[in-house]
């Protein structure tokens, strides 16, 4: 299990909270960790937070984060599928139009080309969709991008709640998006 923080679990209102302790409650509560991380002999999971105190919705990616995702992801090799994971997304797929992405986005796509990873989970839009980068594109590297829904917020965006099944085999990632059905009061595959 990956978890990383996001914008709504650093307090808002309560200011001091905010900037002596932003993700105090987010430790106590779901995990001290806020960048665990899973590697094996076939796949390394990285989980990155990229909330920040000093922003209301912005993310932001700092040099060391980026000098770590390195030091860990680079000697791996090609055949480990690397997967990053966070709460603001680097890109997203083409149809999205003009988005905040995290800070630092165009700094940490040409790290995460240099280590080779394969796969960017991230969430923040409310909005499912999955597709290859390509904005500030580098030549020779791609990666996919999957933007997760929201499983139980009620600000949707226009789309029912969901979450991603992530399949990783050597040859191939496979995403399927489970939505909710009102009538049957359960999540399913969406068509």
């Amino acid at each position: 299990r990956i978890v990383v923080p996001g914008n709504h679990d650093v307090p808002l209102y309560r200011v001091w909270e905010r900037f002596l302790s932003p993700l105090g409650k987010y430790q106590r509560i779901v995990q001290s960790d806020l960048e665990p991380s899973y590697v094996d002999g076939e796949i390394a999971v990285l989980g990155i937070n990229t909330a920040r105190a000093l922003t209301f919705k912005g993310g932001r990616i700092n040099k060391e984060q980026m000098a770590s995702i390195e030091r860990r992801l680079k000697p791996l090799g090609a055949a480990v599928t690397k997967v990053v994971v966070t709460h603001h997304p680097f890109d997203v797929p083409d149809d999205s139009g003009d988005v905040d992405l995290v800070g630092r986005a165009k700094k940490a796509m040409a790290v995460f080309s240099d280590c080779g990873v394969d796969l960017l989970l991230s969430g923040h839009f409310h909005v499912s969709q999955s597709g290859e980068t390509w904005r500030d594109a580098i030549a020779g590297y791609s990666a996919l991008a999957v933007q997760a829904g929201t499983a139980t917020s009620t600000r949707g965006r226009g789309e029912e709640n969901s979450f991603n099944v992530v399949r990783i085999a050597r040859s191939e990632i496979v995403v399927e998006r489970w939505a909710f059905d009102r009538d049957a009061r359960a999540f399913g595959p969406a068509g």
